[in-house]
């Protein structure tokens, strides 16, 4: 009776499992996620070029470096900016355009992917530029400090256009979701301007994308000027909910609360890091000075980078083992070939991306409860002084066990840096084994239904 039970249970969340992944929107988000692995891949191998100097810290090494490679330092940039950062445009325009073709093919209604993608990318710079309200009318924010620039509404760095990387995807999400749904309304209610037969197929379907587009920009404008009246706007509202971050940064739960939020969010598509480091960041900089002067902190400095996101984000550098060595479907074994080498640096998002994790309901878990098994582990190392506490903050692309060391400054640290990766790995294993069980099955009755 209790194993029916057990039973029936399994397969009540295997059903919801299955609704969920089916959900027009999730198959479209895999589709995008799908997109952007070329761009990631391509981007990390760049920002490894870049990011060499902080990792390798022999002199001899970093003069060699500014003597040839890094004479080309900005190209390289160059050639991320291109990639990873425009990530939010690659990702949610997929993302509309995949969307729209299945409402086209599923609805069997007059929707064109194509427009469906422009329309997007028109609704999503809308909300690109940051406004505010001064002096009686609404105008562009023109800023400059040290650590920002905003000239003309844009926010601009060395990175790029600030809005349109990593952080923006999620807001690309609402924006993309809300113009193909806006799309689709006008059109099942003949919202359009029709032309002739005779006219080429191109020139209607812009004509017919007229009166949604107007729509589309109508709505997305109204709603991004009620929010700038009311002090914000669409991306920064994302930050009001998690202000409460800098109360509980510097407690061992609200430790755990942040990694925790850190990695939800990314599951998401929101870059989690971005939006409570600018809460935690002031208080983890005190901590690690305070620490040179003989106190005790465990959150100080980048604990994260150091023990916890080994591998980066959903600390992940074990996968990226494990898929070369071990996974027997073709995509994850291909996956894991070309993320092995940027997993040692930190940099993951051909995983976030490629596996995919965001909105996969099937990795959810270990990509949230490993970092937090990580983190765990490195608490009660620190604050038991078995491992000195961090004194200096190490460059984010320091591989495993050298992170831990440079950041304590013992060999204690690099061990418990190592044994954070191993801890992280042990929650990832049997998710990610099921995971490939998986695949692999649906590679192989995908080859069975093409020999048919």
């Amino acid at each position: 009776m209790a194993d029916t039970a057990k039973k029936s249970s399994k397969d009540q969340i295997a059903e919801i499992a299955g609704k969920f992944a089916g959900t027009r929107f999730v198959r479209a988000i895999m589709d995008a996620g799908f997109s952007v692995i070329s761009f990631s891949i391509v981007g990390a191998f760049f920002l490894i070029i870049t990011v060499l100097p902080q990792v390798i810290k022999i002199p001899a090494f970093i003069s060699f470096y500014a003597n040839t490679l890094g004479r080309f330092n900005d190209l390289f940039q160059s050639v991320y900016n291109a990639t990873m950062g425009i990530i939010a445009l690659v990702f949610s325009g997929t993302f509309a355009y995949s969307y729209t073709k299945i409402y086209q093919e599923e609805e069997h209604i007059n929707v064109v992917p194509l427009n469906g993608l422009m329309m997007f990318l028109m609704g999503f710079f809308i909300t690109v530029a940051e406004l505010v309200w001064k002096n009686g009318k609404m105008v562009f924010l023109q800023s400059s400090t040290p650590n920002k620039m905003v000239a003309g509404g844009y926010e601009a760095s060395t990175s790029g256009i600030y809005r349109i990387g990593a952080v923006g995807i999620f807001i690309g999400l609402v924006i993309a979701w809300l113009t193909v749904q806006i799309y689709r309304y006008t059109i099942k209610h003949n919202w359009q301007i029709k032309m002739p037969s005779s006219v080429p197929s191109g020139v209607a379907n812009s004509f017919s994308a007229l009166i949604p587009a107007f729509c589309v920009a109508l709505v997305v404008a109204a709603i991004n000027g009620a929010l700038v009246l009311a002090g914000t706007d669409m991306f920064n509202l994302l930050y009001v909910p998690f202000s409460f971050i800098s109360k509980i940064a510097d407690t061992w739960w609200g430790f755990l609360v942040i990694m925790f939020l850190l990695h939800l969010l990314w599951w998401f598509g929101i870059h989690g890091a971005t939006i409570l480091s600018s809460f935690y960041y002031p208080i983890v900089l005190a901590n690690m000075a305070a620490n040179v002067n003989g106190a005790h902190r465990f959150f100080a400095g980048d604990p994260t980078d150091a023990f916890i996101n080994v591998g980066g984000s959903g600390a992940m550098l074990g996968v990226a083992i494990w898929l070369v060595l071990r996974a027997r479907s073709a995509q994850l074994k291909e996956l894991g070939k070309v993320e092995i080498v940027p997993a040692f640096f930190n940099i993951n998002e051909p995983l976030i991306f490629g596996l995919p994790i965001v909105y996969n309901i099937d990795l959810f878990i270990p990509f949230v409860c490993a970092p937090l098994a990580a983190g765990i582990v490195a608490y009660i190392g620190i604050e038991s002084r078995l491992v000195p506490v961090i004194r200096f903050q190490q460059p984010w692309p320091t591989p495993v066990g050298l992170s831990g060391f440079i950041a304590t400054v013992s060999w204690q640290g690099a061990v418990l840096s190592i044994t954070c990766a191993i801890v992280a790995f042990l929650v990832w294993y049997p998710f990610i084994k099921h995971y490939d069980n998986k695949l692999l099955m649906q590679e192989k009755n995908k080859e069975k239904a093409e020999a048919a």
